[in-house]
């Protein structure tokens, strides 16, 4: 998750609730959104 630019890990947490992906994928995103102090970027409805 590294190479992935801000905003398109920002979409992919987007896209992976909307598709209903597995739980355990999702905490990565957010963990990572988490460790790039991006937070605030998330609706916090979500």
């Amino acid at each position: 998750m590294l190479k992935l630019s801000d905003e398109l890990l920002i979409e992919s947490y987007y896209k992976a609730k909307e598709l209903k992906l597995s739980p355990e994928f999702v905490r990565l995103i957010e963990k990572e959104i988490e460790r790039r102090s991006l937070t605030h970027k998330i609706r916090v409805s979500s």
